[in-house]
């Protein structure tokens, strides 16, 4: 990205990993945060991360993009550069109350920068249906959104075999890939993928 600030060239393969799992990945580092401080002063900033993406695009079927759960400059620039966001909440208070100005922060992109973004939906994450503490956050979301926004039926669970997969470098499906969580990521992509229009 600190090519396209600089207005140089775009390498295309700069930082990008092939995985063994017919995925690619380009993943972040520290100087991530250095670049958002970099990226106040440049003009056009909500838009550098959206020329790089277009640059690519027609090489992937999809490009997801993982973002940090602030609403800085790199998010931002994330949503301008997406047809639309699906929102990962941890079922915890928290999480949970972050959740409205994270919307209204996806309308106010949507209104000004990307009148295409569209908000896929709500997926709870981190979930432990055995406490009623997270049966109480879950029906809270459905309550406070399930009308405006969809809150995915299916969930992500709370598992130590889910935490274990950046330890390990490898993907839930081949960490634990009969594990509840590869299944709830996969019936989640069904799920998505069935959406499509």
């Amino acid at each position: 990205m600190m090519d396209v600030i600089n207005e140089e060239e775009i390498s295309l393969e700069d930082g990008i990993l092939h995985h063994q799992e017919n995925v690619d990945l380009l993943p972040a580092n520290i100087e991530l945060s250095a670049l958002e401080v970099t990226m106040g002063n440049v003009m056009s900033r909500e838009m550098i991360m959206k020329e790089y993406i277009d640059a690519i695009r027609c090489r992937y079927d999809y490009i997801l993009i993982d973002c940090m759960p602030s609403l800085g400059m790199m998010t931002i620039n994330a949503l301008v550069s997406s047809d639309s966001v699906l929102i990962p909440v941890q079922a915890a208070y928290l999480p949970v109350k972050g959740l409205q100005q994270l919307i209204k922060t996806i309308l106010t992109v949507k209104k000004r920068l990307n009148r295409k973004l569209a908000i896929e939906g709500i997926l709870l994450t981190m979930v432990d249906f055995r406490t009623n503490y997270a049966r109480d956050i879950a029906s809270r979301v459905h309550t406070t959104y399930g009308s405006q926004i969809e809150v995915f039926e299916n969930v992500i669970p709370m598992s130590v075999k889910a935490a274990e997969t950046s330890a390990e470098g490898k993907s839930i499906y081949m960490h634990c890939p009969k594990g509840k969580v590869a299944e709830a990521y996969m019936k989640l992509t069904q799920e998505v993928l069935s959406n499509e229009k």
